[in-house]
C-alpha cells in the first residue's frame, strides 16, 4: 500500500462513481467536515475507527470500512453526537445524510478508492 495523502479522487460503489475528498494528515482528519454546510460526494478519513459530529452543521451518513474496504456498518449521525468505536474499522467515509443509501452503500459492500497518488483496491479478506 502506498502512503495516504490529502487530496481528491473517486469512490466507486458497484458501478457508481462518487467524488471523494481524502483526509490523511492530522490537520485534515481533525477538521473533517467541520465548518461546512454540505459536501458534494464523500470524505474519506483514513486510519480512524470513530468520529464525532460536534460542531457539525448538518446530519451525516458514516460508513465504517475495514482494511479491505468492505463496509462494516453505516449509521446516520445528527450534529452533536459521538460515534461508537468500531474495533475492526480502519477508515471512515462521511457524506450528507441519505446519500449512502442512494449509492447502495450498506454492510458487506466493498468499495474502491482511487486518488492522486494512492489507489487502494481490496485484496484481503475482511
Amino acid at each position: 500500500m502506498g502512503k495516504w495523502v490529502d487530496g481528491t479522487g473517486t469512490l466507486t460503489v458497484a458501478a457508481v462513481g462518487v467524488p471523494l475528498e481524502v483526509a490523511a494528515t492530522y490537520r485534515a482528519r481533525r477538521r473533517g467536515l467541520l465548518g461546512r454546510d454540505g459536501i458534494a460526494g464523500a470524505l474519506l478519513i483514513v486510519r480512524t475507527n470513530s468520529v464525532h459530529t460536534f460542531g457539525m452543521r448538518f446530519p451525516i451518513d458514516v460508513a465504517y470500512l475495514d482494511g479491505s474496504f468492505t463496509v462494516r456498518s453505516v449509521v446516520t449521525m445528527r450534529p452533536g453526537r459521538l460515534g461508537m468505536i468500531r474495533p475492526r474499522g480502519r477508515h471512515v467515509l462521511e457524506a450528507e445524510a441519505g446519500a449512502m443509501a442512494g449509492w447502495g452503500l450498506k454492510p458487506g459492500v466493498r468499495v474502491r478508492v482511487s486518488c492522486g497518488q494512492v489507489t487502494e483496491a481490496p485484496n484481503r479478506a475482511g
